[in-house]
């Protein structure tokens, strides 16, 4: 994170210029500090950016059944909000359920809840962190009251789960399809933008992700009537955004609550240093590649760790770095211990949901033993430094860790 005086390189640190701070400073200065222009200008910018892809690309949804509409897109102030509002436009009620996978953070389900409904989870892949698409399946085929509304892919670090399968899989039993993609931008695959491949795609601009706004999400789907219950979810349930009440000649008092909606909309305040940071996207994701292929280059060579899975557009949000055990003397929570006593920012992603209290008592039968992928990946992994601005040397330092730790360690 940002304070991180004390460590020679953070885990994360977010890159923020003068371009953020002027259009900060410029919403300031105009004397609308809520939902406004910037929000409206952010929501543009990024719709335009995810639907920016090919004819290829365009001809290989056609070709796989899926819509062609362009997205849109919905600012929000975080991605937890976006969730619930993609999953209550997708029908997630008291009385039905989700699939999603054990490895993410827990506001994935926990969103689930609190739209009343129950949560269904898959294990995942045995070499990947991505949601294993025959456990999806033998789910869906179990489910004889009909729970499912959606299943929900989490795309982990950045790379993409088989949205492919994923995709006529939910054609063929009927459910939508939710990507959180909150660590998945800019990742572009054959399919399109992650985000954008299924029904609804909702997106992080938290601190620590490839853009931010220090808090913040984006929601988009490109079905009308899903954008339409989105939009009016978002703000209280009213037939009309603060924008528009006190901009249009129409009196601002004239309204109507049409549903119990929520407040999850974006201030101009954030919105405007996502405006700057979307701009930088590609930049960003660039920096972030550089430092990939120096880890790469380096890890390849030590035989007690295994390098991160890498498919068709990983955005590398995370570098997860992942442990041998067998080749080592101490585990995996020692090894971080390690590097952290030697200046380096680590962090672990995910702790799975089976081993949280509340996860345990509403559902007894899951447990680490019933989800062995999801128990295993998490003892051997340990996140380390990458963000856009890392520099050769901070990376070298991070290598010099890992590998002093390791022959240190090493059985």
């Amino acid at each position: 994170m940002a304070d991180c005086d004390s460590l020679k390189v953070a885990f994360s640190r977010p890159s923020i210029g003068p371009e953020e701070e002027n259009a900060v400073l410029s919403v300031l200065r105009s004397g609308w500090l809520t939902t406004g222009r910037y929000a409206l200008q952010f929501e543009k910018d990024f719709s335009e950016k995810i639907n920016d892809v090919s004819d290829k690309i365009i001809t290989e949804r056609k070709n796989k059944g899926l819509d062609t509409t362009p997205a849109v897109s919905f600012a929000v102030n975080s991605n937890t909000s976006g969730m619930i509002l993609a999953m209550d436009a997708c029908g997630v009620r008291p009385g039905t359920a989700v699939i999603t996978t054990p490895y993410t953070f827990v506001s994935t389900a926990t969103c689930a809840r609190h739209l009343g409904a129950d949560v269904y989870f898959a294990d995942i892949e045995k070499n990947s962190y991505s949601i294993d698409v025959q456990k999806v399946e033998n789910i869906l085929k179990s489910d004889t009251a009909h729970k499912v509304r959606a299943v929900i892919p989490v795309h982990v670090a950045g790379n993409i789960c088989n949205m492919e399968k994923i995709c006529a899989l939910a054609k063929k039993y009927g459910v939508k399809v939710i990507e959180d993609a909150a660590h998945a931008f800019p990742s572009c695959t054959p399919l399109g933008y992650a985000g954008s491949i299924g029904d609804a795609g909702v997106f992080s601009f938290y601190v620590t992700k490839t853009i931010t706004t220090g808090e913040g999400g984006m929601v988009c789907v490109r079905d009308s009537s899903l954008a339409k219950r989105i939009q009016v979810m978002r703000m209280h349930g009213m037939d009309r955004t603060t924008w528009d009440r006190y901009t249009s000649p129409r009196a601002s008092w004239e309204y109507d609550i049409i549903e119990p909606g929520y407040k999850f909309n974006l201030p101009d305040i954030l919105a405007a240093i996502g405006v700057e940071q979307l701009k930088k996207a590609d930049t960003f994701y660039e920096e972030r590649i550089k430092i990939v292929s120096k880890y790469n280059k380096a890890f390849s060579g030590f035989d007690f760790v295994t390098l991160p899975p890498d498919g068709t557009g990983n955005a590398w949000h995370l570098y997860l770095l992942r442990i041998k055990p067998e080749k080592l003397t101490i585990n995996r929570d020692d090894f971080a211990k390690k590097l952290q006593k030697k200046g380096i920012g680590i962090s672990v992603h995910f702790i799975p949901l089976f081993r949280f209290t509340y996860w345990k008592k509403l559902y007894p039968d899951f447990t680490a033993q019933n989800y062995p992928n999801a128990e295993k990946q998490y003892t051997e992994t340990i996140s380390i430094p990458l963000w856009p601005g890392m520099t050769d040397d901070m990376a070298d330092e991070v290598i010099q860790a890992v590998k002093e730790t390791g022959e240190t360690y090493h059985a």
